[in-house]
């Protein structure tokens, strides 16, 4: 060999061992390996075996240290807040402050989860952690990775090495866990993706015979793609729910790879084979096994369902029970210890599954002659082990913490991991590489997230270039006079807040990014500081690309000052308020642990320092309540140095209005004056810019000062976020609960009488009446299906930037009723799509071949004639799991049937998944919810109660259950068969005795091609002479099902190509007979099943009217959602109300009473933002389950989604007007004061209606987010109050105005508002001028009074000099300037508005038309 080539030293690091002989050597200073010898490992096989030796021989040679802690516990016990079940307030309820109050005052009691638990991983050793769900294993891990946040207490030692557990906390990236969730940023590739966490583990001294780190690098990146079999998957999307990526098991292994790459001592492994096929998950083990013996890792594993190959490689076995470890000891002796006691392990049995299973009344089978004296509760079990001889072995090694051994190898570590780290790294950091390197990492990462989504950051620049386009018309040519000063300024505002909206779309993006920067921080893969510096690095090119674009083409068309020093003053001035304002939404994002509570912040930030800029009320005119805000905004800053560079050194002559008098009689300037122009000087007809400027308290000298301001704020906001960051916690250290609504909380007192007790115990049924029962009731009510499902010759191929690429080929197959088929075959073969193609789920690529029913084609029902449990459990979180099997069961079963027998049959299904205990709690999100094995339970039940009546498809439903949880599962689903139901499953990972249920079996190998389809016969025997036929013979111990996916895609398929030994077998001719046999039979009888013609199952009108109730019972529960709705009306009417505080008659008055009605405008941008996250939500459920089984339609959802909301609309109409009209002063009159509250209310429903329509065409949240600012940026441009009526480009004048909502909910509040109210002018407002030849002002004046100046106040007719003229003598001479010529245009626009309620509900039913997309049917 020359340069070693294994990929992954990563892995190797982990070991960098310098200790010569191998680690099994140490377990040998314990009893518990009596079966491992020096040289060999028990997965000697594993493919990369050689590697992992060579690397370890290369550390060694290298002079590297080793780095074995080991792990080490007594005494443990752990306590959390007793929260089995937690009440959900609802809208009302959280008002109820007494019962709050007296609630509070009983303190939780504190539940134990784990009990006095105590052990021993010596380096080089393997621990299996066996529990059924919620005996605590997931939180013994915790404490072994060191993961000690969310606990109300823990009590005992855990030593890592000779460490405890505060000295361990330095080494957070060497004492790793993975948890069971997979959380990645889905646009990136697998390649990236490990990459990136290779990276960023490089030691600092490379082993000899590498000479550089790229060189470390690619060698580790190679070695974990390898090791898990998952190189091809390269360059494919990790992708999620929502995104196309690698398949699920595929999704899994990048998540052990990326654990793997921290290279660390000590790895807690938490249901990592979850959703992995028994062949790989088989790879997994060895592979680990492989690490932990050659590198002297300490690797604890908790497994669900773990085949007993898998068993096998482990050295001990804990079994927890309730929180009490039941047995510790080695795993040799833990069956013969538990048979011992009287209980029968079957033959071919999971020995892991057997050993979880004796605590469980419903499991455990006792041999004769112990029935009375078997171990029946934890307590006993405990008796019964502290009694045996293996409990005494074990506690010699408690002392393993304190041994010479130990505190040598301790130092050792602390040697290693200095040796790795970089030399410049502080001695307390967790972290391997520089700064320097984790920065570059980092900023690679956000180009490549960036690039992944690649359409989100095209929206963001056209929609930058529309806007600037559009803004750039509206604002053009603005003249170099009077006129032109509010519309430059206007311009300029515009220039500062469209960045600072579109900067908004930080904060939803701040948290879609944190799991993955939590998860990566216990990694210790790098500092927050080099995350928080990577993304201001990657958005400097994209924020100058973006200012640029707005700067560029605004700037030119407003035409605003053509010199170079003034174009790139206001370039530089508007990039850096741009990043400022983008730290500072980042800061926020980062500050708040939940969304709700960051939109309602961001959301009122901004409203406040875009009133308080100093455009909307200048800076002399604020009251001095609210006036410090001007200090600490950046955009006023930012706004000062832009109006400052634009008016110096100007001379601004004035025109029009603000010139009296003006006409082709007054020409001479001595006897004319400006007004309501800040700053003008009585008697003079123009103004100088400085003067403007320091009428507003502005000044030139300050540009490059506020400058300095910006990037000092900037820094402030940068600092804050890194400190935020740092403080994140990842999502699951708080406990699971369960959440029930506070009006179910009287039917649920069971689930919350006795919590001082440990864990409920639960006494089980008698389950042989119930069972019993039960069947006969399934017997009864089950609907027995006389339908035979076939699908012959399908092929789908879907379209790749490679390609087309074919992922089923040829399959065929059939389903009768009674009949259980299973469909298995590696990870990545298929299974999941063959389900969604037969199901009807696709709505993309291409599918060939035929699928019948009863050799028909398939109806229009069928999609609801069919029941599919997709391997995702999406379900609506505020619904209870009664009212998800309700709501499904009144929309699919058909109509014929009543309601009551519809509910009943609910009560049939709760009994029979045994969902009684839980089904009051709300299904709620994984980890503030239900568990995944309930969730599961509940998506089967949603199928089952729509009593499907051709076939059942299940995706995987034994993922992520433990044996017990899946047994009764398939259990159930044999029932279910044998009663006539046709059921068609996916399966990963059967034990034998799952497998036993299956009547027939369809193997898929990569590709989708077949390579076997049959009955699986007794035992299996069919199905093991077929492949026993072609020379693979399946052991009398091995689980059939494992061997036979090994052999097709893992270790022992030879090289042969089993799909073509398949299609010239016996078999494959008999299984084509015997298909067209059955298509024939079925298609020459009656159709099984009658299709009533309907696509739904019931009419409309029913499916609006309990999917509206769905939706109103959801947004009751849903207090985070209303209360900031309404915190933000009330928080931002009292905002606008008081700033604009019993606003003065003057002529700048009339100005502030226009902005305090134009802000009232903007509490709609708040809202939206985050009113379309939850419309999406409920758009994923709809699309992703409810749409494609047709349980109702499109029309019935859209109506559901607006009525649920019009309450809330209302309530928040309501509170905005009362307070907010009173303190600004408006007039009390009845008929004007109600006439404002109208036009408020359908406001609320416009901006509903629009932002809905937005969200339904969506791809997703954030492309929402960055429609946004987009769409409400046009209408609040065009509404005539930045640009009055007559100033606006006659291409936008004549349609855009009249098209936009906003123009006439202004228009209507201002006549209603401003309408007769007296104007006085104040001192400096008044035109003061002197008249010719000594004549009166009347008279002087005359002819101006009758023609433009009509609509003037003379103040002293009589006078002979010092004439003083106000601009208006009431509101309605102001609006007359407005286009609002007389009081009826109030009404007149308040019944348009209500026209534009009526148009923004109907886009949303017809965008949500757009987007709805048929299924794909075979050609």
């Amino acid at each position: 060999m020359d340069s070693p080539e294994p990929e992954k030293d990563l892995v190797v690091g982990d070991p960098i061992d310098s200790i010569p002989r191998l680690p099994d050597a140490d377990t040998k200073d314990s009893n518990s390996l009596s079966d491992s010898t020096d040289s060999s490992s028990k997965a000697e096989k594993w493919k990369l075996m050689h590697k992992v030796k060579q690397y370890q021989e290369r550390e060694v040679s290298s002079q590297l240290k080793g780095r074995q802690l080991g792990v080490t516990w007594k005494n443990l016990t752990v306590q959390a807040i007793s929260a089995d079940s937690s009440i959900n307030e609802n809208v009302v309820s959280q008002f109820n402050i007494l019962r709050r109050v007296n609630e509070s005052r009983h303190a939780n009691p504190l539940k134990i989860i784990i009990q006095n638990s105590n052990g021993c991983v010596k380096p080089g050793e393997m621990l299996l952690v066996l529990g059924r769900p919620g005996s605590g294993c997931t939180t013994l891990l915790k404490m072994l990775s060191n993961r000690r946040a969310g606990y109300a207490s823990i009590e005992g030692d855990v030593h890592f090495g000779s460490l405890d557990h505060k000295e361990a906390s330095r080494y957070k990236g060497q004492i790793v866990m993975n948890t069971e969730e997979e959380i990645f940023f889905p646009t990136l590739t697998v390649g990236q993706t490990i990459d990136f966490a290779t990276r960023l583990k490089v030691p600092f001294l490379l082993p000899d015979g590498l000479q550089h780190k790229d060189e470390f690098l690619k060698e580790a990146k190679e070695f974990l793609l390898d090791s898990m079999s998952i190189a091809h998957t390269h360059n494919t999307k990790v992708g999620n729910e929502f995104i196309r990526g690698v398949s699920g098991g595929e999704r899994k292994r990048v998540s052990i790879i990326e654990c793997l790459a921290t290279r660390g001592s000590v790895f807690c492994w938490d249901n990592s084979t979850r959703g992995l096929d028994a062949s790989t998950a088989l790879e997994y083990t060895k592979a680990i096994r492989a690490m932990t013996d050659i590198l002297g890792l300490a690797t604890i594993v908790t497994l669900y369902q773990a085949g007993n190959g898998i068993y096998d490689l482990f050295d001990k076995v804990l079994i927890l029970d309730k929180g009490q470890q039941i047995y510790y000891g080695p795993m040799r002796e833990a069956r013969p210890f538990m048979e011992n006691l009287g209980f029968i392990c079957p033959d071919g049995a999971n020995v892991a599954d057997f050993l979880t299973g004796v605590t469980v009344p419903t499991e455990r089978r006792i041999r004769e002659g112990h029935e009375n004296i078997f171990p029946r509760t934890t307590d006993m079990f405990l008796a019964e082990y502290d009694k045996s001889q293996i409990c005494a072995q074990m506690r010699l090694e408690y002392d393993y913490p304190a041994s010479d051994t130990a505190q040598a190898r301790t130092k050792d570590f602390h040697e290693a991991v200095r040796q790795e780290k970089h030399k410049r790294l502080p001695n307390s950091s967790p972290l391997t590489t520089g700064f320097l390197t984790q920065l570059h990492a980092c900023v690679v990462r956000q180009y490549q997230i960036i690039w992944g989504d690649k359409s989100t950051f095209a929206i963001k620049q056209i929609s930058t270039l529309v806007q600037a386009l559009i803004a750039g018309s509206l604002f053009y040519n603005a003249p170099n006079n009077s006129s032109g000063l509010f519309i430059k300024s206007g311009a300029l505002f515009f220039s500062l807040m469209y960045n600072s909206l579109m900067a908004m779309s930080e904060v939803t993006d701040s948290f879609s990014g944190r799991p993955v920067l939590a998860k990566h921080k216990s990694f210790a893969f790098f500092h927050p500081a080099a995350f928080c510096i990577a993304q201001i690095t990657a958005d400097l090119p994209v924020i100058l690309f973006q200012v640029s674009v707005l700067a560029i083409v605004l700037y030119f068309m407003v035409g605003l000052t053509v010199s170079a020093s003034a174009f790139f003053t206001y370039w530089i001035v508007v990039f850096v308020t741009t990043m400022c304002m983008t730290a500072m939404f980042r800061a926020i994002g980062a500050a708040f642990g939940t969304f709700d509570g960051a939109s309602k912040v961001s959301g009122f930030v901004i409203t406040a320092l875009i009133m308080y800029v100093g455009y909307m009320i200048q800076k002399p005119k604020m009251h001095p309540w609210f006036g410090w805000i001007y200090w600490i905004n950046p955009l006023s800053y930012g706004f000062e140095a832009l109006l400052a560079n634009e008016f110096h050194l100007k001379n601004i002559p004035c025109v029009g209005t603000n010139l009296i008098p003006n006409g082709p009689e007054y020409l001479e300037s001595a006897f004319q004056s400006c007004a309501g122009v800040p700053g003008a000087i009585p008697g003079e007809v123009s103004v100088r810019g400085d003067q403007y400027l320091k009428s507003l308290s502005y000044s030139h000298a300050h540009v490059w000062r506020n400058f300095g301001i910006i990037w000092a704020w900037w820094a402030l906001f940068v600092a804050l976020t890194i400190i935020a960051t740092m403080r994140w916690k990842t999502s699951s250290e708080s406990g699971q609960t369960l959440l029930i609504p506070r009006e179910k909380g009287k039917l649920v007192r069971h689930l919350m009488a006795d919590e001082e007790s440990q864990a409920r115990e639960s006494s089980p049924p008698d389950t042989s009446t119930t069972d019993v029962s039960a069947a006969k009731d399934m017997d009864v009510q089950l609907l027995r299906n006389t339908s035979v499902f076939t699908w012959k010759d399908l092929t789908y191929t879907v379209k790749t930037p490679s390609g087309d690429r074919v992922l089923l080929d040829n399959v065929q197959g059939w389903v009768k009723p009674g009949m259980l088929g299973a469909l298995m075959g590696s990870s990545g073969a298929g299974k999941t799509t063959l389900l969604d193609v037969l199901a009807q789920r696709k709505t993309d690529g291409t599918i060939r071949g035929s699928i019948m029913v009863d050799g028909r084609p398939l109806s229009v029902s069928f999609q609801r004639s069919a029941g599919y449990c997709e391997q995702l459990d999406v379900h609506e979180a505020y619904a209870t799991v009664r009212e998800a099997l309700e709501f499904s069961a009144l929309l699919r079963q058909p109509r014929h049937i009543s309601m009551e027998e519809k509910l009943k049959y609910v009560d049939t299904i709760i009994n029979l998944l045994e969902l009684h205990d839980i089904e009051h709690t709300l299904i709620g999100y994984v980890g503030a919810g239900l568990s995944v094995e309930q969730r599961k339970r509940v998506t089967i039940g949603v199928e089952l109660v729509s009593k499907p009546s051709i076939l059942i498809f299940l995706d995987e439903p034994t993922s992520g259950l433990d044996g017990q949880a899946a047994y009764n599962t398939v259990r159930f689903l044999r029932k279910l068969a044998d009663v006539g139901q046709a059921v068609l499953v996916t399966i990963h990972q059967p034990s034998a005795q799952l497998f036993a249920q299956f009547d027939t079996l369809l193997l898929l190998a990569r590709g989708g091609k077949t390579v076997y389809f049959g009955d699986i016969g007794d035992d299996a025997q069919t199905i093991k002479q077929y492949f026993a036929r072609y020379g693979a013979t399946c052991p009398p111990s091995a689980n059939p099902a494992e061997f036979m996916i090994d052999v097709v895609s893992g270790g022992l398929s030879q090289g042969k190509d089993w799909n073509q030994i398949w299609l010239e077998s016996p078999e494959y001719g008999y299984a084509v007979k015997e298909l067209d046999q059955i298509i024939n039979q079925a298609a020459s009888k009656d159709a099984g099943t009658s299709d009533d013609g309907h696509e739904f199952a019931t009419s409309l009108w029913e499916q609006t009217k309990v999917v509206t109730h769905r939706m109103n019972v959801a947004l009751f529960r849903n207090t985070d959602y209303v209360n900031n709705k309404l915190v933000l009306h009330i928080v931002s009417a009292l905002f606008n109300g008081f700033s604009f505080w019993m606003v003065g008659d003057s002529v700048a008055d009339l100005q502030l009473r226009m902005f305090a009605i134009y802000n009232f405008i903007f509490v709609a941008s708040g809202v939206i933002n985050q009113l379309q996250p939850l419309f999406i939500e409920r758009r994923d459920i709809y699309e992703t389950r409810e749409k494609k089984s047709k349980m109702y339609s499109w029309k019935a959802f859209v109506a559901a989604l607006i009525v649920s909301e019009i309450p809330y609309l209302c309530l928040c109409g309501v509170l905005y007007f009362v307070c907010w009209y009173y303190t600004v002063g408006f007039p009390k009159s009845s008929n004007r004061a109600g006439a404002t509250f109208f036009v408020v209310l359908m406001y609320e429903f416009v901006y509903t209606g629009i932002g809905q329509s937005i969200a339904a065409y969506a791809p997703n949240a954030v492309f929402a987010s960055l429609a946004n600012p987009l769409l409400v940026g046009i209408i609040v441009s065009f509404c005539g109050v930045l640009v009055p009526y007559s100033q606006i480009q006659p291409f936008w004048r004549y349609w855009m105005y009249y098209l936009n909502p906003l123009n006439y909910v202004m228009g209507s509040l201002l006549v209603f508002d401003i309408f007769d109210s007296p104007v006085h002018c104040d001192d400096g407002e008044y035109a003061i001028f002197d008249t010719p030849n000594a004549t009166t002002c009347a008279s002087y004046l005359s002819s101006y009074l009758q023609g433009d100046g009509a609509r003037v106040n003379l103040v002293n007719p009589e006078s002979t000099s010092g004439c003083r003229v106000c601009q208006y003598r009431t509101g309605s001479d102001y609006l007359y300037t407005l286009n609002l010529k007389d009081y009826y245009y109030g009404w007149r626009d308040a019944a348009i508005v209500v026209i534009f309620v009526l148009s923004s509900y109907s886009m949303v039913f017809l965008l949500m038309k757009l987007r709805t997309k048929a299924s794909k049917n075979a050609e």
